[in-house]
Protein backbone atom coordinates (compact mmCIF):
# COMPACT_ATOMS: atom_id res chain seq x y z
CA UNK A 1 0.00 0.00 0.00
CA UNK A 2 2.87 2.26 0.91
CA UNK A 3 4.09 2.03 -3.00
CA UNK A 4 0.75 3.14 -4.33
CA UNK A 5 0.85 5.88 -2.07
CA UNK A 6 4.27 6.77 -3.70
CA UNK A 7 3.08 6.76 -7.07
CA UNK A 8 -0.30 7.47 -7.88
CA UNK A 9 0.53 10.71 -7.77
CA UNK A 10 3.11 10.55 -10.64
CA UNK A 11 0.42 8.31 -12.82
CA UNK A 12 -2.65 10.48 -13.32
CA UNK A 13 -4.10 7.92 -15.98
CA UNK A 14 -4.02 5.37 -13.40
CA UNK A 15 -7.64 4.30 -13.22
CA UNK A 16 -7.67 0.54 -12.68
CA UNK A 17 -5.92 -1.69 -10.38
CA UNK A 18 -5.88 -5.49 -10.48
CA UNK A 19 -4.78 -7.29 -7.21
CA UNK A 20 -4.83 -10.65 -5.94
CA UNK A 21 -7.50 -12.41 -4.27
CA UNK A 22 -5.52 -11.61 -0.86
CA UNK A 23 -6.41 -7.94 -1.20
CA UNK A 24 -10.61 -8.33 -0.72
CA UNK A 25 -11.83 -6.40 1.80
CA UNK A 26 -10.03 -3.01 3.42
CA UNK A 27 -7.65 -2.67 0.54
CA UNK A 28 -10.57 -2.06 -1.74
CA UNK A 29 -12.26 -0.13 0.77
CA UNK A 30 -8.33 2.13 1.40
CA UNK A 31 -8.16 2.88 -2.40
CA UNK A 32 -11.37 4.36 -2.56
CA UNK A 33 -10.75 6.53 0.54
CA UNK A 34 -8.30 8.09 -1.68
CA UNK A 35 -8.99 7.80 -4.66
CA UNK A 36 -12.12 8.04 -6.02
CA UNK A 37 -11.76 7.50 -10.06
CA UNK A 38 -9.39 4.28 -9.26
CA UNK A 39 -11.07 1.58 -9.78
CA UNK A 40 -9.71 -2.24 -8.09
CA UNK A 41 -10.45 -5.05 -9.51
CA UNK A 42 -9.62 -8.54 -7.82
CA UNK A 43 -8.47 -11.35 -9.67
CA UNK A 44 -9.92 -14.66 -8.55
CA UNK A 45 -9.61 -18.36 -9.53
CA UNK A 46 -12.57 -20.23 -10.00
CA UNK A 47 -13.85 -21.91 -6.76
CA UNK A 48 -13.81 -25.71 -8.35
CA UNK A 49 -10.63 -25.14 -9.91
CA UNK A 50 -8.10 -27.79 -9.77
CA UNK A 51 -4.16 -27.15 -10.89
CA UNK A 52 -3.03 -24.56 -13.17
CA UNK A 53 -5.84 -21.61 -14.27
CA UNK A 54 -4.93 -18.66 -16.54
CA UNK A 55 -6.22 -15.78 -14.90
CA UNK A 56 -7.06 -12.70 -17.00
CA UNK A 57 -3.96 -10.03 -16.30
CA UNK A 58 -2.14 -11.11 -13.80
CA UNK A 59 -0.35 -13.88 -16.62
CA UNK A 60 0.81 -10.57 -18.05
CA UNK A 61 3.07 -9.68 -14.30
CA UNK A 62 3.67 -13.65 -13.99
CA UNK A 63 5.44 -13.45 -17.24
CA UNK A 64 7.56 -10.41 -17.25
CA UNK A 65 8.60 -11.81 -13.41
CA UNK A 66 10.13 -15.00 -15.19
CA UNK A 67 11.21 -12.80 -17.95
CA UNK A 68 13.14 -10.47 -15.54
CA UNK A 69 14.45 -13.60 -13.75
CA UNK A 70 16.42 -14.83 -16.74
CA UNK A 71 18.85 -11.92 -15.92
CA UNK A 72 21.17 -13.28 -12.99
CA UNK A 73 21.52 -9.82 -11.05
CA UNK A 74 17.52 -10.01 -11.33
CA UNK A 75 16.99 -13.39 -10.13
CA UNK A 76 17.95 -12.71 -6.44
CA UNK A 77 17.79 -9.36 -4.80
CA UNK A 78 21.69 -8.51 -5.01
CA UNK A 79 21.41 -4.78 -5.23
CA UNK A 80 22.08 -2.48 -2.23
CA UNK A 81 20.25 0.40 -3.60
CA UNK A 82 16.65 0.70 -4.84
CA UNK A 83 18.09 3.40 -7.93
CA UNK A 84 20.57 0.17 -8.85
CA UNK A 85 17.65 -2.07 -8.90
CA UNK A 86 15.25 -0.18 -10.80
CA UNK A 87 18.40 0.42 -13.20
CA UNK A 88 18.91 -3.08 -13.79
CA UNK A 89 15.59 -3.80 -14.67
CA UNK A 90 15.07 -0.96 -17.22
CA UNK A 91 18.06 -2.97 -19.08
CA UNK A 92 16.62 -5.74 -18.78
CA UNK A 93 13.40 -4.57 -20.62
CA UNK A 94 15.60 -2.58 -22.99
CA UNK A 95 17.36 -5.54 -23.96
CA UNK A 96 14.03 -7.98 -24.40
CA UNK A 97 12.69 -4.77 -26.57
CA UNK A 98 15.50 -4.62 -28.85
CA UNK A 99 15.72 -8.10 -29.51
CA UNK A 100 12.54 -8.53 -30.52
CA UNK A 101 12.40 -5.05 -32.56
CA UNK A 102 15.76 -7.02 -34.31
CA UNK A 103 14.10 -10.64 -35.08
CA UNK A 104 11.28 -8.87 -36.87
CA UNK A 105 13.49 -6.18 -39.08
CA UNK A 106 14.06 -6.78 -43.00
CA UNK A 107 17.35 -8.21 -43.83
Amino acid sequence: MWLLLLVADQLPRLRKLWADGGYRGKFIDWVKARWEEIEVEITLREPDAKGFELLSWRWIVERTFAWLSAFRRLSKDYEYHLQSSEAMIYAAMIRLMLRRLAQKAPT
